[in-house]
Order: structure tokens, then C-alpha cells, then sequence
């Protein structure tokens, strides 16, 4: 029980963490507004080294349905936990970016463009192209999973110094690639949002674009996940 209510606790608090930065930048009335894509990367790496020092141990931090499907198919993950896992991760997401709504309601209720109030939860294409967009989330996926894999190549490395060089991968993602889509590299981070998105009394809020949110960030990541532990399977290290 303890893996997957740390999946739970450590993905609410990943979104708590990572939309929380996006309101506390983009909606009116925040005391940070304005303060830009570089607080929003760092910030989001940050999200992803918190909860994954806390929960390490108890489940491996995945946080990421992607990543845990992914590890499930090279063998280094059971697949007994794939589903309770990623039911786990799904609600901490759904659950994280509600506890955001409720903390910046008044800021919400502030802010005009609903397309900024659907930014704090969920990602969307700069340029909308469905295939590009879909190649950026799997290439950004592919880098991730790929480099965690790798660091286990890393020899002499501290207990723990694994989970700065996972935040450095999201940041250096991020940095990269995030102004093609957003960045979703991860179906929960996505997913879980944009349903929260949907159902909260969000006021003048805009359509929640299933249509590309049930493609792009979803199938995009899974596919760079798969291929990434393929490539490295394939390596003869």
C-alpha cells in the first residue's frame, strides 16, 4: 500500500509545486507575476526533486505514467503495480491542481484571459501542428527516460545525488524544448490538470481542448518513453 500512496502524495504535490509556479507567474493580482519562464523551469524541476526525495525509497518516484510503463516493458519495473501506480499518480494530479484552484481563486477570478487560467493546469502548443507537437513530447520524453536510464552508468554516485541529476534533466528539458508544447513529458501532469480544469467552477474559463490533450501529452510521452528504454536495452553497454 505504501508505493502507491507515496505515487499519490508525491504526484499532488509535483502538481501543487509545478501549476502553483504558473498561477503564482501568469495570473493577475499574484505577488510574482510577471516573473517568467525561467522561475516556471526551475520551479518545475524543483517540483519533481521534492516529492522525489521524500518518496524515493517507498515507491522510486516515478510520479509519470510514461516512465512507469515504460520500465514495466524493459523489466526493471513489476507490472503487477503499472496500473495501481498510474491510478495513484492520475488522482495526485487531479487532486494537486484542485488544492491550486482553491489556493488562487481570488487570482483566478482576477484574470480575464482564459486562456491564461487554462495555462496554469494544462500545456498547449505555441504553434498548434498535432504532429510536431506530438514529435516535441516524445523527443522531450525520449530525453528524459533515456538520461534516467544512463545515470545508472554513473559509477560512485552518492544515495540521493540521482534525484539532482533528474532535476537538472526537467530543467534542461524544459529550457529546451518547453516552448514548443509546455512540456507536458508526462500524461499525468497533463491529464489529472486539464480534467480539474474541466470540472471546477473556473469562471470564464475556456474549452479544455480534449482534443489535442487526449493525443499530444498522453501517447507523445509514452511513445518517447518506450523508445528510450529500447534504444538503451539495445545498447551494448
Amino acid at each position: 500500500m505504501l508505493p502507491y500512496i507515496s505515487e499519490f502524495i508525491g504526484t499532488m504535490l509535483l502538481i501543487i509545486l509545478g501549476c502553483g509556479v504558473v498561477a503564482n507567474v501568469n495570473l493577475n493580482r499574484s505577488g510574482m507575476k510577471g516573473a517568467g519562464s525561467i522561475q516556471i523551469t526551475l520551479a518545475w524541476g524543483l517540483a519533481v526533486l521534492i516529492p522525489a526525495f521524500i518518496f524515493g525509497e517507498a515507491s522510486g518516484a516515478s510520479f509519470n505514467p510514461a516512465l512507469t510503463l515504460a520500465l514495466a516493458m524493459d523489466g526493471s519495473f513489476p507490472w503487477s503495480r503499472v496500473a495501481g501506480y498510474i491510478c495513484a499518480q492520475l488522482a495526485g494530479a487531479f487532486c494537486g491542481a484542485c488544492i491550486v484552484y482553491l489556493l488562487f481563486k481570488g487570482q483566478f477570478d482576477e484574470t480575464e484571459d482564459p486562456d491564461t487560467k487554462k495555462g496554469v493546469f494544462c500545456t498547449a502548443p505555441s504553434v498548434r501542428n498535432l504532429g510536431l507537437n506530438f514529435l516535441s513530447e516524445m523527443v522531450g520524453t525520449f530525453v528524459l527516460v533515456f538520461a534516467i536510464k544512463g545515470i545508472s552508468n554513473v559509477t560512485g554516485l552518492a544515495m540521493g545525488v540521482d534525484k539532482l541529476f533528474v532535476f537538472g534533466i526537467i530543467v534542461a528539458v524544459g529550457m529546451s524544448l518547453g516552448g514548443l508544447t509546455g512540456y507536458a513529458i508526462n500524461p499525468a501532469r497533463d491529464l489529472g490538470p486539464r480534467l480539474a480544469h474541466a470540472v471546477l467552477p473556473i469562471k470564464n474559463k475556456a474549452d479544455s481542448d480534449w482534443k489535442y490533450g487526449l493525443l499530444v501529452p498522453i501517447f507523445g510521452p509514452i511513445c518517447g518513453a518506450i523508445l528510450a528504454v529500447g534504444l538503451y536495452a539495445a545498447i551494448p553497454w
